[in-house]
This record gives C-alpha cells, structure tokens and sequence, in this order.
C-alpha cells in the first residue's frame, strides 16, 4: 500500500477518459456526430494536464495517424500546442515518435511540424502584469533551455529522417521566424545559434543558413555606423566617469576589503553603448566561433572542412558584402577564416584581383575589390612581405597597362566616372606601400629600394589621369612623404597644383555660402579598418596589424631623404634607427575616412588627417 504523502505525489494509473477510443471519436466525428470530437479537443487545450494523460493520448494518437488527414488540422494544431518540451523525459520521448509517426504518415501536416519546432528556437518570453500593466517583459532564461535546445533539434532530425524533403520545405520558416533585428540580445542570440547548429545535421542548407544570418548581421552593421558607435561609447564612458567623481570617498571601507582581492572586471565592462552594437558584438562573437570549430577538429585544422566553409563563405561575401557600401564589421568572416592558413588569404586576394581587372564587373564592384585588396594587404598581420610583394607587382604592372592603354585615346584625362577602378587601384598601392614600406625595405635596403624603384611609381604619378588629385588626401600625403624620402618619386608639386585647383568658391546669389570641395571623389573606404566591437575583437585582435600615432621625429624623419650611394654599414644604421621589428605594429596610417567628405569620421584606430609639411 502506498502512504499518504506518496499516494497524492504519485501519478494516477489510468486517467479519466470520456468519448471512448480515439478512433472511435475520429469515426464518429466524420459521420457528423461532433460532440465527443469537441469534449477530446477541450481535454487537450487544458493547461493541467497531466503527464500520464498526455503519454496515453500520444500513444493513442500514434496508432491512429492515418485518421490525422488535411480535415482534422485544427486537432493537430492542438497537438502541436502541447506543452510537450516541459515535460518529463518519458512525455518528450512519446511525442518525438508521434512527430515522426504523423509526418511519415500524412506529410500535408510538415510545415506545421516544423514551424512548431523552429518556434522553440528562441527563449519563451514571461509577461508579469500587475493591475493590467505589464511590468515585466523578459527572456524565460531557465537552466533547462540548452536541454529545451537540444530536444528541439532531436525534433527536427526526427522529422527530417522520415521525409528526405524536409530541408526544401524547413528554409522558408527559418527566414520567417527569424527575430526583428531590435529584439533582445538573448533572442536573437539563441536563434542565430540554433540556426548553426542545423547546419551541422542538414549540411545542404548551410549556404543559405549562413546567407540569412550574414544578411541579417548586415543590417545590423549598416544600422551601427562606426561614428555611432564612438558617440555612445564616448558618452557611456563620460556618464561612468561622472558616477565615479560623485561616489567618490563613499563606502571606502568595503572598496578597501574587495582590493584586496583578486581584480574582477564585471561583464559590463565589455557591452556596447550603442545597443544594435551590442547585439552585433555577441552575434559576430558566436559566427567567429561556428567558424573555428567548423574548420578544427580536436584542435587541428581540417583543410578540407576549411575549404568548403571557405567556398561557402565567399560566395555570401559576393552576394552582400561586396555590393554594400561602407559597412564596418560584418566583413570581417573572410578575414577571420583567411587567418587559418596563408593559401585562403592568397586565394582570396585572387578572388578580388580577378574582380577587380574584369572590365564586365560593373565599375562600383571593381573599386570595392580595389580598396578590399588594399585594406587586407595592409591589416592582415597573417600575409608575409613575399605575397605582398606578388600582389604589388600585379597591381602596378596593371596600372602601367591601363596607362600605356590610355594615352593612345581620347580619355586620357582626369575622369573618376571614366577610370574609377584605375584610381581605387593607386590608391590601394599607396595604402598598401603606407603600411609596408618598413618590412618591404627590412633587412637590405639596397635591395628594397631597388624594388621599390622597380614598380616605376613616378610613370604613374606624373600620368595625364593625375591619380593624387583623386585619392583620399590622408593618403596621397603619407604617400608622398614616404616616396620623397626613399627618392623614389617627388609629388608635391602635382599636390600644389590640385589644391589650386581645389580652393573653395563663393556661390553667387545665395548669400555668399561656401561650397565644400569634395576630397573623396572616389567614395572609397577601407573594408578592414579597425574593429570596434568589445568582444568579438579579441578573436580579431592577434592577426591584426595595429598603428601607432606618428610622433614629432617621425614626421622630421620623413622630411630627411635617404641619401643615394649609402654604404652597407650607413644601410645597417637606418635599419637599426628607424626599421621597426616586424611585430605587427606599424608606425603609420592614413585616416580612411574624411571628416569634410563622409561619415562615419574613424578616430579609434586611425589617426586624424596626418599633414607632413611640405619640402622648403
């Protein structure tokens, strides 16, 4: 006999059933005889039920499929509404054989199924009224939601093993269901992680998975201009400093006790201000991840699994990123993967060279691959001088070309609507020469300037399409700085003559107001500058070429020629001076975005407008 206390915990052996056997009631309801269809509908729809209850009807359910056609979608709707995932693991077990039973069986109830299990994809959200005001609004984030997780794909391998369709009809729901880009973090965080993980199991849907969640990624980042994102950290950081002065002396006793502690930093340390900022920092985060762990398996690189994710990943680059102007951190997947091994770095540099020389690619394509080639060269820590070397000499043996092209016919002349690629592919060369000059002249420097000579940068200078009057200021004075003290070519008196031409003029009639001259014609902008989001960038971070400010001497260094006929002792003394190791910090950068011609203004990890004085 069972005691009190067990006699009420325990479940009843058999449950109280009205309207006979399932099939019975099915039976009846398709001769018209109603009222015990409705009594099993109004059992099923009630929040208390039972465990035992639901393991009965499902076992029942199970058995009797072939009733379950396209007329009783309202019952199977209900079905589908069981609370089934809170259940215990005898009720969750039940249910999947149901799932795999009805789909089998009647395959017009597929899209509900599924849309079902995707609904489960994201935390249930718990709504606390009080006087029928909503008080509170959050993610239901209990511990049993990995597990909830885990049973949800179960789910949606089972349905996918008893109908070999299920993909073609599975990737229309998960676009449909994906959370609105100002949902919370946690949402969209979960969705975007289950979304991964079906990639694994269903690996035919990963191309479009990864271009749903990359399109989306997207949107977010256009959404989170760099200069927004400097503002609301800027002004979070002003606030904190002001709380800090205020509170100031306050509990000085307690703060003493926790200093002497271990120095914790709180998790809030690494949010975002700019709240879409903080949803792109965590989802990049979790993309940065599935990247790793696809490419590794038990720490090694798996260069086959690498090279298919690779495919995969620059054809999603194509199809969104490439056609989109400026955005500022979802690019960074091919930088991330391209670090893995030196052959995807060299075979995406081929990838957009070949973009960038097809005369048939519309012309804003080709001036994008152009500053992606350029960015890339110059902040990927992870490609060596020698590649480097290779894509300059591509790159300027193709502008030599496109000139000698040029000055036989009748547009040789300065035209960015005409040349556009031509100039996105100096300024690259400039950008890229900016960077890395110092490890391109390390080690011999007779030998560097002998090839740096070599690339013939006055020929293109001094050409009729005069590409200094096109290119980024910041750029072109770096550049010049740089070339006129290794003797290479003299450009400040092109510079001179552009500026004249470049002096702002009083429109008439309207009160005398000045109209701006526009110093990026080009609307260029560097894909790779640096990556601001708090907790992605440490995954970023070690293979990135970071800059330094240009200091006093720097600037007087640049002024001060290298004189010609210097002995190897003299060229080991400029290497000791003035050659940094190549530790991945570079003493120099032009600023990629202008604060008269675009927005966002970058002032985290590009100096402002660096002006080298010219020559007296």
């Amino acid at each position: 006999m069972l005691g009190g206390d067990e006699f009420i915990s325990s479940p009843p052996r058999k449950t109280v059933r009205f309207g006979g056997t399932l099939t019975d009631i099915l039976l009846k309801y398709e001769k018209g005889e109603t009222t015990d269809f409705e009594l099993l509908k109004h059992q099923l729809s009630d929040p208390d039920i039972k465990d035992a209850q639901i393991i009965n009807w499902l076992h029942e359910f199970r058995a009797s499929v072939v009733y379950l056609t396209k007329e009783l979608d309202q019952l199977v709707s209900i079905l589908l509404r069981l609370p089934w995932l809170k259940r215990s693991r005898e009720v969750v077990e039940e249910y999947l054989g149901f799932l795999g039973n009805l789909v089998s069986a009647q395959t017009v109830h597929l899209r509900p199924c599924l849309r079902m299990i995707v609904s489960q994809f994201v935390p249930p959200r718990i709504t606390i009224r009080e006087d029928d005001v909503d008080i509170s609004d959050s993610d239901d984030d209990d511990e049993n939601l990995s597990e909830n997780f885990n049973t949800c794909h179960r789910a949606l391998q089972t349905v996918a093993r008893y109908v070999p369709s299920t993909p073609q009809f599975l990737m229309p729901i998960l676009v449909e269901n994906f959370p609105f880009i100002n949902k919370s973090e946690r949402t969209l965080e979960c969705y975007v992680h289950n979304l991964l993980r079906v990639t694994v199991y269903l690996p035919t849907l990963r191309l479009q998975i990864l271009e749903l969640i990359i399109e989306k990624l997207l949107k977010l980042d256009v959404s989170a201009p760099q200069q927004d994102i400097e503002d609301a950290e800027e002004a979070a950081n002003n606030s904190d400093s002001e709380e800090k002065s205020t509170e100031e002396g306050l509990f000085d006793m307690e703060e003493d006790e926790e200093r002497k502690g271990n120095k914790v930093v709180s998790s809030s340390s690494e949010r975002m201000a700019h709240p879409l900022a903080e949803r792109l920092d965590i989802l990049m985060t979790i993309l940065f991840s599935y990247i790793k762990d696809v490419c590794h398996v038990d720490g090694k690189l798996d260069i086959n699994r690498t090279k298919d994710l690779y495919r995969d990943l620059v054809s999603v680059f194509d199809k969104l990123i490439l056609p989109t102007h400026a955005s500022c951190h979802i690019q960074y997947f091919m930088f991330y993967i391209c670090s893995f091994k030196l052959g995807l770095a060299e075979a995406f540099l081929d990838h957009l060279w070949k973009k960038l020389q097809d005369p048939n690619n519309p012309s804003v394509i080709r001036q994008t691959a152009g500053s992606y080639i350029g960015s890339f060269l110059a902040r990927a820590k992870f490609i060596p001088v020698v590649t480097v070397k290779a894509c300059l000499d591509l790159l300027v043996n193709w502008m030599h070309k496109y000139i000698d092209n040029q000055d036989t016919g009748a547009n040789a002349y300065c035209d960015v609507a005409l040349h556009g690629p031509f100039y996105s592919t100096c300024q690259a060369v400039f950008y890229t020469l900016i960077f890395r000059h110092k490890q391109l002249l390390d080690g011999n420097l007779r030998k560097g300037l002998s090839y740096l000579q070599s690339l013939n940068f006055e020929r293109i200078v001094m050409c009729q399409l005069n590409p200094l009057k096109i290119c980024i200021p910041s750029v072109v004075n770096l550049f010049a700085a740089i070339t006129r003290k290794y003797q290479l070519v003299f450009c400040y008196t092109i510079i001179e003559r552009n500026n004249r031409q470049f002096i702002p003029v009083v429109r008439s009639g309207t009160g005398g107001d000045l109209v701006q001259t526009c110093t990026n014609p080009l609307d260029s902008f560097f894909p790779f500058d640096p990556y601001l989001l708090k907790r992605s960038k440490k995954t970023i971070d070690p293979f990135y070429q970071f800059w330094e400010e240009l200091s006093a001497e720097d600037l007087e260094n640049l002024k001060k020629p290298i004189k010609k006929g210097a002995s190897e002792d003299e060229d080991d003394d400029f290497l000791k001076g003035e050659t940094p190791q190549n530790d991945g910090v570079v003493g120099i950068a032009p600023n990629s975005y202008e604060s008269n011609t675009r927005s966002p203004v970058s002032s985290i990890g590009s100096p402002a407008d660096c002006y080298v004085p010219y020559p007296q």
